[in-house]
């Protein structure tokens, strides 16, 4: 379970270089396919550090019927690294494992649209996140809440500035199902709302952000474990403010994912590939995630 950031800037510079053609841009701090198989589920009390590895490449950008608007030269590479540090304590509330966590997410960016052109290097925003994790026989349920903290460079549109420039409240719920009680087969679902406060370099409101993750996890000899994992992520409420828009953003993605342990080391490796098969108002693309977690 992850409250990761990788900013959706690659709409940020491109959509505002065409606003007559499309206006809406994403306004989730969230990444949307962080977590994949099992990504409601927590680990036991300890100390873990994580570290993602996150590609996105998108060479089409969308209208509000989900048509490429262009332009022809439209090509977005994003390259994160987000290292997150998590302590799940001993401490019980309502019988909950209780836990914080923070990131701050590193972050290389180039953006190519019709003449718009940027490529920048910068340290994101930083979450700061608690939440509980329960335990109960077939099920693992989270429950969290975090703030981001808008302590990237960011600036008026368009740019690839790593920063958002805006505060947020995230509220986190997700849920395993362990369909067998081997623990061989489960379902989860992890849904996240982001509510945003004033840009500072805009002064516009982004709207409310709601994305949800989901996995069908199969457990295998040797400690992996395979299956298809996806996103849904969209804009809740329209932008306010000065030439606020009333365009929403709206993508869904699927995928196949790979995890594996490596018992002498201690350490976790999960490989995940997501293909946004539909996406308005913004760019679509596809997703690489390595993701690798270690406890001690």
């Amino acid at each position: 379970m992850i409250k990761n950031r990788l900013p959706l800037l690659l709409a940020f510079g491109a959509l505002s270089a065409f606003p007559a053609t499309i206006q809406a841009q994403p306004t989730a701090h969230y990444c949307p396919g962080s977590e994949g198989l099992l990504g409601p589920s927590v680990p036991g009390p300890g100390w873990y550090v994580r570290d993602y590895n996150v590609f996105y490449t998108s060479d089409e950008l969308n209208n509000g019927s989900g048509q490429s608007a262009g332009p022809g030269n439209f090509n977005v590479f994003t390259y994160a690294q987000v290292p997150r540090l998590i302590w799940v304590t001993d401490q019980k509330f309502l019988g909950a494992d209780v836990g914080v966590n923070t990131l701050i997410p590193l972050i290389y960016q180039n953006v190519t649209a019709g003449p718009y052109k940027s490529s920048t290097f910068g340290v994101g925003d930083l979450l700061l996140d608690g939440f509980l994790a329960w335990h109960p026989q077939q099920f693992d349920f989270v429950l969290g809440t975090g703030i981001w903290i808008p302590t990237g460079d960011s600036s008026a549109p368009p740019t690839t500035d790593a920063g958002t420039g805006y505060w947020g409240g995230m509220i986190t719920f997700g849920c395993t199902w362990y369909m067998d009680a081997e623990k061989t087969w489960a379902i989860s679902a992890l849904n996240r709302y982001e509510m945003n406060s004033e840009q500072r370099d805009t002064h516009i409101t982004p709207g409310n952000a709601e994305t949800l993750e989901w996995g069908i996890c199969k457990k295998l000899p040797k400690n992996f474990e395979v299956g298809p994992a996806g996103y849904i992520q969209m804009k809740a409420t329209a932008d306010s403010g000065p030439e606020a828009s009333s365009h929403r953003d709206f993508v869904a993605a699927v995928g196949p994912e790979v995890t594996g342990v490596i018992p002498k080391v201690n350490l976790h490796v999960s490989l995940r590939y997501l293909y946004e098969f539909a996406a308005d108002n913004r760019a679509q693309g596809q997703t690489i995630t390595l993701t690798l977690t270690k406890r001690f």
